[in-house]
């Protein structure tokens, strides 16, 4: 018997017999017209940047590849047909051959731009100045109950519900429009911290129905006097704004954008206010700075008229823009989260790569959440930042200017701004109520949470934590009307009695600036003195300090004075005759410095 021959080199298998269809060169014509029509759609909707930096172009490209195999499957009939599934793995071999080129490119991409690399690079993406807390003269530095002024007392939410409120005070509008939370801009704004809230329409019939004359108004909500007002444009003199990210055709804003920029890679828009009250939309576009896709940062600005969509500037250098004082009122260049990813690179990789996952020495990261304050013509982002092995407390925080990137951290140990929020929410457990995302503030040298509390997005008081001391929280008393003066009053009082220390914080309003406008001289007195005969001696507990109020012969008011601060009061008696150091004011109960005994 012959020995039976078995070829294992696979010389001997048959290849695939490839059967072309009916009018070939017709259906890949077909294919192709049709791969360009379904580009078209997808581009309009997708709006990728034609960029190798861009990873949604890699996902358009793959898109048009998938587009254009699915349509030779379909034309050659290889789904009932199947001998002529060989031609449709014939026609993939080009365009899966440039979708490999393209996932080469990425591929290579990542790796020259992996932090293993490029750790230094990522970690000088933003240059911080290192402090201790209230080293320098800091923006969050509150001398007087004035300088609350560039505070915002409240948070996105509420800020939001009082949009919501003004809004729906016009009817015939409320109908039709919506506030467009998602794309609202907190600004500074005639020196005061304001939200900036774009409308949109209620649904797509509203949309047809209003489109041809945009939108009549925006929102600007007053982030410290708690007022919203609706901005009617053709009041000011103003047309309606035809740009929007509220639109849903060629009015988008990004397709404004796109159609116009085609390489460009465009973050968050922020729509902002000149000082005459004109809408403007803020478009970043970024560069990748460090290789191919890594490093992520602002390279320019476009300035769209949201009331003009041909009225365009393209700012290609941001330094420019920076430089130009008649774009000084553009507050946010940069990106909160823009802002917040490269602190992140900073605190992680300053010390090196192997030192940001291994030994972890000086590593450090934000805190969940950030909030804002406003200081000269510029908003400042803050956000505490802590540890990344103990999240539980906080090493300090991160001031960002939104317009410079001028980014300083200051070192403080403490409670994080959730260990605040339940610190001051447990004061009114028995209420319910929700605490805002906490401000870090400098009250004379006293690192500070200041917070709203609220109840459905309607603030009801105002609380202080000490960041050192979370044990150290109060909130204004009169909830029908916070009182931010009463929480400060409570507050420096419980701080006293804490530190044994004296605060020179000056409550009055009236007494925050000198005649000519100028805040005081710290060194400068701003206590009265009177001596007389004492009438009456009053006693309460407050935050559990020992409160003595003291009414003088022919004054109508009391003198308070705590045990923490003179525990000498004591021994004071109808009939006694004091000096009272005190400041000046109009209310019924004084606060004092010192008493002394005659």
């Amino acid at each position: 018997m012959d020995p039976i021959k078995v070829d294992f080199s696979g010389k001997g298998k048959p290849k695939e017999v490839v059967i072309p269809p009916e009018k070939k060169v017709l259906k890949i014509i077909i294919c192709i017209l049709t791969t360009i029509v379904g580009g078209c759609i997808t581009y309009y909707f997708m709006l990728p940047a034609i960029n190798l930096k861009e990873i949604e172009f890699y996902y358009f490209i793959g898109i048009l590849i998938a587009i254009y195999i699915a349509m030779t499957f379909i034309t050659s009939k290889a789904f009932a047909k199947p001998e002529y599934v060989p031609y449709v793995k014939r026609q993939a071999i080009i365009p899966l051959a440039i979708g490999l080129v393209f996932v080469l490119i990425l591929g290579i991409g990542y790796l020259v731009s992996a932090p293993l690399f490029r750790a230094k690079a990522y970690s000088n993406i933003i240059e911080v100045t290192e402090e201790d807390f209230g080293e320098g003269d800091s923006i969050t530095t509150i001398d007087s109950l004035e300088d609350f002024s560039t505070v915002p007392m409240i948070d996105k939410d509420v800020a939001f519900n009082l949009a919501n409120k003004s809004l729906g005070e016009l009817s015939d509008w409320v109908s039709q429009f919506v506030i467009d939370e998602k794309y609202s801009t907190q600004v500074n704004f005639e020196g005061q911290p304001y939200r900036i809230f774009p409308l949109k329409y209620g649904d797509v019939f509203k949309w047809i129905k209003n489109t041809q004359e945009g939108f009549p108004a925006y929102v600007k909500v007053n982030m410290y006097t708690q007022e919203a007002e609706v901005v009617i444009l053709k009041d000011h003199g103003l047309d309606n704004i035809q740009v929007s990210t509220g639109e849903y055709l060629n009015e988008r804003l990004d397709r404004v954008l796109r159609f116009k920029f085609p390489t460009y890679m465009f973050g968050t828009p922020s729509l902002e206010i000149d000082e005459k009250g004109k809408p403007y939309w803020v478009c970043e576009y970024y560069d990748k700075t460090i290789g191919l896709v890594g490093g992520r940062d602002v390279k320019g600005v476009v300035l769209v008229n949201a009331c003009d969509k041909d009225d365009i500037v393209d700012f290609k250098d941001v330094n420019d823009l920076k430089a130009n004082k008649t774009y000084s009122w553009i507050d946010q260049i940069y990106s909160d989260d823009l802002l917040v990813e490269q602190y992140n690179y900073y605190g992680k990789y300053n010390g090196g790569f192997i030192n940001g996952y291994i030994g972890q020495t000086g590593v450090k990261t934000t805190t969940m959440g950030s909030s804002y304050i406003a200081s000269g013509d510029d908003v400042w982002l803050y956000t505490g930042v802590t540890s990344v092995t103990s999240d539980d407390s906080i090493i300090g925080f991160a001031i960002i200017n939104q317009r410079t990137k001028e980014a300083v951290f200051q070192e403080i140990s403490g409670t994080t701004e959730s260990g605040a929020q339940a610190s001051a929410q447990s004061i009114v457990s028995d209420k319910g109520w929700q605490a805002t995302f906490p401000l870090l503030l400098n009250i004379d040298g006293e690192a500070t949470y200041f917070m709203a509390l609220k109840d459905n997005n309607v603030v009801k008081s105002y609380a202080m934590v000490s960041v050192e001391r979370v044990q150290d929280a109060v909130r204004s008393k009169d909830d029908a009307k916070p009182d931010l003066e009463d929480c400060l009053k409570s507050y420096v009082s419980v701080i006293k009695s804490s530190t044994k220390r004296e605060l020179d914080i000056d409550y009055d309003v009236s007494g925050g600036t000198t005649n000519n406008g100028a805040k005081p001289d710290k060194n400068e007195s701003k206590y009265s003195e009177i001596t007389g005969v004492i009438t009456d001696i009053r006693t309460a507990v407050v935050n559990g300090n020992s409160i003595y109020y003291i009414a003088l012969d022919g004054n109508p008011v009391y003198y308070s004075i705590s045990t923490a601060e003179d525990d000498s009061v004591v021994i004071l008696n109808k009939g006694d005759t004091i000096k009272v150091s005190y400041v000046a004011s109009e209310e019924s109960i004084v606060t004092s410095k010192t008493i002394e005994k005659q």
